[in-house]
């Protein structure tokens, strides 16, 4: 076989130009018995010229005999199976039948034909049903005489409908307006197999076409398919419109909206949001004692903020970093107030009984005063639960006129959680001490640390150790979170600790604090408690006051002898809930 064109031009006997915009009718009778080719995605209609793509070994080798025989007649038949076997059985018996015009090789293996489709035929025997399928066929003659009102009326309608059609899908315009200059209403069978070719209907529904001799029938059926690919453009054509008319309005909503920005902002009468945070964060700096260092790292957040787009994520760091410098008390200390007589009393009003306790914080307090600073020592209160150790801290903090911040480290294993996670963490965030910095307002807070019986450590590090730099007077002067990366004056915070036990606790953080024991209430003590400060705390809770309900010192003792034997409290407080 030639490279190019596989069947010789001589075999063409009507001598038509392969390739021509509309197949030549035949000058000969198409033979009985032709070899049939299969049609895979959808079937071929008399008056088309199809372009085929065949890469199937079988189907070649059948081209390549009918070109070694020098005859140029095929038919073209639907597979029932898209992509079933080339066999007679995989073929429907209704097809069309035309002449090869071109054929060439495709990549050395599969080959590409132009078929000129002429006329529809109907099997009536498969004389080979295996490679290459041949069979003798019938062929169906158009009607020669005019066509009736009737079927003239439906061509009408299907031109009418296909000018409709293109106006929503302009695909295939211009192969309408090549086809229009051939044929019209004079040819109602060329119209309804052409109109049928342009619809998206099934494979099986354009066979069912192919198959429908009768020319009124067939009119009818593609009259059906044409109005339903209609509405569905109309349907396309207006959800397509929709989201442009969206789309537009959104456009233009922005457009405007950038406008006034534009205007404003040459009014005077709005800020651009990036200047705006800007000036806040500087203000406030402006405000605090910064440290050199501090200051530093915030000028070189603001400059990075300048050259930042405000939707980048460094941006976002940048800002967070930023306003956390300007966010913590620099040079902000609550007024300190030494007054024993004031914290006698308030430690009196807050816990019954505990005076060994209540005197070695006065003692703390009045050293405090003599040196016009109650910092520098750290205070481990240890005791069963529900006995006062964070109320205590909580009076402690009341009496000097410092804010109080509490934290609890029990069960915690990253030491990041209390120096700070590293800026190149997506979602790092200051550790608990620069938290509660914040929280407090000021740089001399109480701050509670609980429960650091129940510390623990793991691969993330070990948070005893972060604690014992945050502790140290020595060390917390220049404390450095990780977060930050700027140091922190802590030596005027009050650090008070919370345990059950002191079997736990790492030995070099036991070592930097002052062990208080708090042994727990006796009956007397309790009884105190629950009058004082337990049944009027649950009358609130539930809404009831003291004229509504009463309850007896024998009551009480009955409850502190028979449900609450532990040393604390907590039990009493749960049972007088109850009643």
């Amino acid at each position: 076989m030639a490279e190019n064109d596989v069947i010789d031009a001589a075999i063409v006997e009507d001598g038509s130009q392969p390739g021509s915009a509309a197949p030549a009718r035949p000058t000969a009778a198409l033979p009985m018995e032709i070899t049939i080719l299969p049609v895979g995605n959808r079937p071929a209609f008399p008056g088309m010229i199809v372009p085929m793509i065949y890469e199937n070994e079988d189907v070649v080798r059948a081209v390549r005999m009918l070109a070694e025989a020098r005859i140029p007649f095929v038919g073209l038949a639907l597979t029932r199976n898209e992509h079933g076997p080339y066999t007679a059985d995989n073929l429907y018996e209704v097809g069309v039948a035309g002449r090869i015009a071109k054929a060439l090789e495709v990549g050395g293996k599969g080959l590409h034909l132009v078929i000129e489709c002429w006329k529809r035929f109907r099997v009536q025997r498969f004389t080979q049903t295996t490679p290459p399928v041949r069979a003798i066929v019938e062929y169906y003659e158009e009607p020669s005489q005019p066509p009736g009102e009737l079927e003239r009326a439906y061509t009408v309608a299907i031109i009418n409908t296909i000018k409709e059609l293109l106006k929503h899908n302009p695909l295939h315009e211009e192969e309408m307006k090549a086809f229009a200059a051939q044929a019209g209403a004079a040819h109602p069978s060329r119209i309804a197999d052409f109109a049928a070719s342009l619809t998206s209907a099934s494979r099986e529904e354009l066979q069912e076409i192919l198959e429908t001799f009768p020319l009124f029938d067939r009119l009818k059926k593609v009259l059906v398919l044409l109005n339903r690919e209609l509405n569905v453009a109309k349907m396309q054509t207006k959800i397509r419109e929709q989201i442009e008319q969206r789309i537009s309005e959104q456009q233009r909503r922005f457009f405007l909206q950038e406008q006034l920005k534009e205007i404003q902002k040459e009014l005077g009468m709005l800020e651009d949001p990036r200047e705006k945070e800007l000036k806040e964060i500087k203000s406030k700096a402006e405000r605090l004692k910064m440290s050199e260092e501090a200051r530093k790292a915030l000028d070189e957040d603001l400059e990075r903020l300048a050259l930042l787009e405000p939707g980048s994520p460094e941006y976002a760091v940048a800002r967070n970093h930023a306003e956390w410098l300007v966010s913590l008390p620099w040079g902000i200390y609550a007024r300190e107030r030494t007054s024993i007589r004031r914290a006698r009393r308030i430690l009196d009003r807050d816990h019954a009984g505990l005076e060994d306790v209540k005197a070695r914080i006065l003692e703390f307090i009045a050293v405090g005063a003599r040196k016009k600073s109650v910092a520098g020592s750290i205070i481990l209160f240890v005791g069963p639960p529900g006995v006062g150790k964070t109320s205590l801290g909580r009076s402690i903090a009341t009496a000097l006129g410092r804010p109080f911040y509490r934290f609890s480290v029990g069960g915690m294993r990253d030491e990041a959680e209390i120096k700070g996670h590293r800026r190149t963490y997506i979602g790092a965030m200051p550790g608990k001490i620069i938290q509660a910095l914040k929280a407090a307002g000021a740089a001399n807070p109480v701050i509670m640390i609980d429960e650091v019986d129940k510390i623990g450590a793991d691969f993330r590090g070990d948070p005893a150790s972060a604690l014992l730099e945050v502790l140290d007077p020595e060390q917390n002067r220049d404390f450095l979170d990780h977060y930050l990366d700027v140091r922190f004056d802590l030596s005027r915070v009050l650090f008070l600790l919370t345990a059950n036990q002191l079997d736990t606790i790492p030995p070099p953080l036991l070592d930097r604090a002052e062990v208080i024991h708090l042994p727990g209430y006796t009956p007397d003590e309790k009884l105190v408690i629950a009058k004082r400060h337990l049944w009027p705390k649950k009358l609130g809770e539930h809404g009831l006051s003291r004229d509504e309900v009463a309850i007896t010192d024998a009551a009480l003792k009955q409850m502190i002898h028979g449900y609450a034997r532990e040393p604390g409290v907590r039990s009493l407080e749960q049972a007088i809930a109850k009643v």
